[in-house]
């Protein structure tokens, strides 16, 4: 009995570190720090390609798939809602 005992105590501490591992990751995903460092990467990776190449205005021009990405995420929740509404039909 004891040892049931303490297998069922062992299970929920897993159950709960789990939760705790999943909820962290949730907040990353959403996390405002988490999308500075993608659109900042994103900008450094096609300022470097751009300069690479020569082109003009690389600077500004590194800006444009920056941005694109940051706008799709603005958009992502909305097709989220959208996509979880119907799927619930």
């Amino acid at each position: 009995m004891a040892e049931l005992q303490h297998t069922m105590e062992r299970r929920i501490t897993e159950i709960e570190e789990r939760n705790t591992r999943v909820e962290a990751d949730k907040a990353w995903e959403t996390s405002r720090t988490r999308k500075v460092v993608i659109f900042v990467f994103t900008y450094i990776v096609a300022l470097v390609w751009l300069s690479m190449i020569h082109e003009v205005n690389a600077f500004l021009k590194a800006l444009v798939p920056a941005m694109g990405w940051w706008l799709s995420t603005l958009t992502i929740p909305f097709v989220k809602r959208y996509w979880v509404k119907r799927r619930d039909r």
